[in-house]
């Protein structure tokens, strides 16, 4: 697919999502809101893990940093009296760029991990998540967090369109930018010199590649998606605290990108959406169960991990390439059976080389018993 379709399917899918705001619910749009917010994270582990080859817990710290940037970024303009698009566009600028300057201290201390190392690592960022928030509590909220100031939805739609729909269009609009940039970028230059990075560093050192460069490199692009991912999340929930990205969601986000297809962008679409559609499909067949009300809290938030896992489990055994290559694999079957076999054509003689006539092959072999014949020459003649 070329930039320029590429762009174009972007815009259409853009158009379609938010058209579909005006006849769902408003809580399908906070829901729909909330997808796009976790698939800038998704995607994000997709380039880093899936294409780079670097296995990474941490990226739900890079979320609430993008989150944290947000709100203090829209805080602070709020206290001085800005409004406008302003308030909209300069916390989410700021979103990114926290994550992303997080994601470079984190690339160069990391970029000699690799495995379980640069694993553990980053687990680490999401475990101290708490405690930062706890040691800086005058400035990030400590366990509380944050609630935060945001832009509502512009006058001329307020008759029109509800809050959570707003949100969504935003997001919408947001998640599909980053998807397309990390599309052009996977399918481009950077994204060849990013998987010889991951097959053979050596290889690709030789060749002219500077493996901790491209590395740290994708460590500042995830961490950006990341950040926009907090930040729309920030801009939805209207609040940012350490216990919306603790280890568990950061281990849901790499899940949900290898359930959905750790190495496509589709696939991250797909972990997004069940993300955020299972928790609530557990979540309304068990209100519909005569359960009782401890049962049921106990259920409400173990069950959910404890299928999620299932699904996991079923999926790296039965489609180890997730579920955008389950359905890769079922439509080239399904083309398969579709096309007619093909009839097996007698091939063309006049394409053929002509077989040696039976003069020719004399010819040959009389020449080669004479020149067997002949008597070897004298030495000193």
């Amino acid at each position: 697919m070329t930039v320029a379709r590429r762009y174009l399917f972007a815009a259409i899918a853009a158009a379609v999502l938010i058209g579909l705001t005006f006849v769902v619910p408003s809580f399908s749009s906070y829901q729909l809101a909330t997808v796009c917010a976790y698939l800038c994270g998704i995607a994000g582990l997709t380039l880093l893990t899936g294409a780079g080859g670097q296995l990474s817990l941490g990226q739900a710290a890079l979320m609430a940093a993008g989150a944290y940037s947000y709100a203090l970024t829209a805080n602070t303009m709020a206290d001085a009296g800005t409004e406008g698009p302003l308030l909209l566009l300069l916390p989410l600028a700021a979103a990114v760029g926290g994550a992303a300057v997080l994601g470079l201290v984190i690339g160069l201390a990391a970029g000699r991990l690799h495995g379980p190392y640069l694993a553990g690592f980053t687990m680490a960022l999401v475990v101290a998540l708490p405690a930062v928030t706890s040691t800086f509590s005058s400035v990030l909220g400590g366990d509380q967090g944050l609630w935060i100031t945001v832009e509502k939805r512009p006058t001329a739609l307020r008759g029109m369109v509800s809050n959570e729909a707003w949100q969504a269009w935003l997001a919408v609009v947001c998640s599909v930018l980053v998807l397309t940039l990390l599309a052009n970028l996977l399918h481009g230059r950077f994204g060849r010199e990013l998987r010889a990075v991951r097959d053979n560093p050596v290889a690709a050192a030789l060749a002219g590649i500077n493996p901790a460069r491209t590395k740290v490199t994708a460590f500042v692009i995830s961490s950006a998606a990341a950040g926009m991912g907090g930040g729309l999340l920030a801009y939805t929930t209207q609040s940012a605290s350490p216990g919306a990205y603790s280890l568990v969601f950061s281990l849901f986000l790499l899940m949900a990108a290898v359930v959905g297809g750790i190495g496509s962008l589709t696939g991250a679409v797909f972990g997004a959406v069940l993300l955020v559609a299972l928790p609530h499909l557990i979540s309304t067949a068990t209100s519909r169960l005569q359960l009782s009300a401890d049962l049921s809290q106990r259920l409400d938030g173990n069950l959910a991990v404890a299928i999620f896992g299932l699904v996991l489990v079923l999926v790296v055994l039965l489609a180890p390439q997730g579920i955008y290559g389950l359905l890769v694999r079922l439509r080239s079957r399904l083309r398969s059976r579709a096309t007619p076999p093909r009839s097996e054509s007698v091939p063309d003689s006049s394409f053929e080389p002509a077989p040696p006539s039976a003069s020719t092959t004399t010819t040959r072999l009389s020449a080669r018993h004479e020149s067997e014949q002949l008597p070897a020459t004298p030495k000193g003649q």
